[in-house]
């Protein structure tokens, strides 16, 4: 049963990532390489926030959320646009267009990121013998994440490689690249300062996701149509 309850929390956590690649065209222009080397650049970038949060940040000695404290966290989160902007410009891809391109490192991103953060929690925590919905709703935070991590790097691809883009949609896309950079610490006052359990929060993750990769969507169709 624990074992069971560990597959199904995996399947949960890991699957969308591979149902994304095998559902849409990735798989059929062999952009695996392109997630993968993504992948590695994500963990250098978590390597290299890890480094500033060691040192900027001061260990609290409570539960409670600091504003200070937040807003350090969440400018440190925007080293994640250096991170994207290398994936995107510096890493070889093969013959792709650039609407693939941000998905493979979008996907590449969300992988790594549910690999470092959900895989051994779920490997130590889900086999164990009393059931717990928290590791089926890390799944979902992993989902979530994904959707978000795609979102971003649509983002930072419009912010940053799209030239002949409609100036006023400039100040909505640095927007929501930062909104989106921000929902660790947004979810984290939810959670911390007015109290909401995780199942609320996840709630608000998913739901905030889709809006913001709703919002991505139509702005790069506004982009492309522009550049027509």
């Amino acid at each position: 049963m624990t074992l069971f309850h560990f597959f199904n929390c995996a399947i949960l956590t890991f699957g969308p990532h591979a149902v994304y690649y095998s559902a849409t065209p990735l798989s059929e222009y062999d952009t695996l390489g392109t997630s993968m080397k993504t992948a590695a650049v994500y963990l250098v970038t978590a390597l290299v926030k890890l480094v500033c949060l060691a040192t900027f940040l001061n260990v609290p000695e409570n539960d409670t959320f600091d504003p200070y404290q937040e807003i350090l966290k969440a400018s440190i989160g925007f080293i994640d646009f250096a991170g994207l902007y290398f994936a995107l410009t510096q890493l070889t891809h093969r013959n792709i267009s650039q609407n693939h391109k941000f998905q493979a490192v979008g996907l590449g991103w969300a992988f790594a990121d549910a690999v470092l953060h959900r895989l051994l929690p779920l490997w130590v925590g889900a086999r164990g013998l009393e059931f717990t919905w928290d590791y089926i709703l890390q799944g979902l935070e992993a989902n979530a994440n994904l959707v978000l991590s795609i979102s971003l790097a649509a983002l930072v691809s419009l912010m940053w490689l799209r030239k002949n883009k409609p100036k006023t949609l400039i100040p909505v896309i640095y927007a929501c690249a930062a909104i989106v950079t921000t929902m660790p610490s947004i979810t984290s006052y939810l959670r911390q300062s007015l109290g909401w359990d995780l199942p609320k929060a996840v709630g608000f993750e998913l739901s905030s996701s889709l809006t913001m990769a709703f919002v991505s969507w139509q702005l790069y169709a506004a982009c492309q149509r522009h550049s027509n």
